[in-house]
């Protein structure tokens, strides 16, 4: 019942939140010059409003905002505490103890979000915008949010960490690239990570799990407006802050207990986002491979490849999503094997899966281009 009452309390106002200003966006969008124009490389016919990410943004800040004035005014006897049931009454000062991190952590989500705002507008250069990353990167490794690896020296796992989270930010922009498909895969993520952080670890971590379900609310509001026919886009606003945010909170999340010899658990944000990681590096691989930068936007994505064996792009991004879901849920499964010789099996899953995409997208691929070689014999 605590954990019900407490997802509700996280989502709801994070979604109302996001579907207000969300909407407040489509209106406002045109007056900033916040317009995606149709484009060969795109898929929408039909200019669209951005910065949809504002939403999001907004959508995560507020609530948590509002939480940690009410956790302060609770704790300082500003307001009785009764009201709340003990397990959570008794979490309260950690939450405040936590707080400069996470304003921290949200800090530099909203400088990438406003980056990528102006990006929206105006291109900025991808070896600054990735530049910037990095440095944001850093400084919240600096500031606390970084991973330990075990046995790794301090400097090495730092690095691990850094990378991570500019593979996340960079894995989740990619991605969105057709209506629904960001904001549905960072939801499904995100409340699958919420229900490890609340169920599945030696004790609920309250404040990881608050912080992803707010997130997975805001992203629900946002969906209200963006899934298809889309009234507005995410943007590079929205994308990169969900990508450093679910970065930074599976560093947080503390996915592996001391007190457990199941060392294998760590490999559950690797199974969440399995997905949108190898679309990433499939994407890059395939850019690199013609010679072309490897941020050069195209149309070489696992959304694209389906929509090339003549899926409906609603219907290719509902693949996408399910597919996310069963990788998700193989990570939730690595709770309940024990020892690395059962987490084989959840691995050779995922492996199954990205097997199965992998097929998808070649014959996508060649039925692209068979279709582009029929045309061209046509026109002769």
């Amino acid at each position: 019942m605590v954990n019900l009452l407490f997802t509700v309390g996280c989502v709801v106002p994070a979604f109302l939140i996001s579907l207000i200003v969300t909407r407040q966006m489509i209106r406002s969008a045109p007056y900033l010059g916040l317009v995606d124009l149709p484009a060969e490389r795109k898929v929408h016919a039909a200019p669209t409003p951005l910065g949809g990410g504002v939403g999001i943004v907004c959508g995560v800040i507020v609530p948590l905002a509002l939480a940690n004035v009410l956790v302060w005014a609770i704790t300082a006897g500003y307001l009785p505490d009764t009201w709340l049931p003990e397990t959570v009454r008794a979490h309260l000062p950690g939450v405040l103890y936590r707080a400069p991190q996470m304003w921290g952590i949200l800090t530099a989500g909203l400088l990438l979000s406003i980056i990528g705002l102006v990006d929206d507008v105006k291109p900025v250069s991808w070896r600054l915008r990735l530049g910037i990353q990095f440095l944001v990167a850093g400084a919240v490794v600096a500031a606390g949010a970084r991973a330990t690896l075990f046995v790794l020296p301090d400097p090495v796992a730092w690095a691990v960490t850094v990378f991570w989270l500019v593979l996340l930010i960079n894995s989740l922009n990619f991605l969105d690239n057709m209506d629904g498909l960001t904001g549905g895969i960072s939801l499904i993520a995100a409340t699958m990570f919420a229900v490890i952080m609340l169920t599945q670890t030696s004790e609920p971590r309250w404040l990881v799990a608050g912080m992803l379900l707010v997130i997975a609310g805001a992203c629900a509001g946002f969906l209200v407006w963006n899934w298809t026919p889309a009234k507005i886009f995410m943007g590079d606003a929205g994308s990169t802050f969900l990508g450093l945010m679910l970065g930074c909170l599976t560093v947080l999340g503390t996915f592996y207990d001391e007190s457990s010899s199941d060392t294998h658990v760590i490999l559950a944000p690797l199974c969440v986002l399995a997905v949108p990681l190898y679309d990433f590096i499939s994407v890059m691989f395939i850019r690199l491979k013609r010679g072309l930068s490897p941020f050069h936007p195209d149309k070489n994505h696992f959304s694209h490849r389906l929509t090339d064996l003549g899926l409906s792009r609603k219907n290719a991004v509902l693949t996408i999503h399910l597919c996310t879901l069963t990788t998700g849920l193989a990570g939730l499964l690595l709770y309940r094997l024990p020892g690395w010789g059962s987490a084989w099996t959840i691995i050779l899953l995922v492996v199954c899966v990205l097997g199965i995409i992998g097929i998808l997208e070649t014959a996508g691929r060649r039925a692209a281009r068979d279709r582009s070689m029929t045309d061209q014999a046509e026109t002769r």
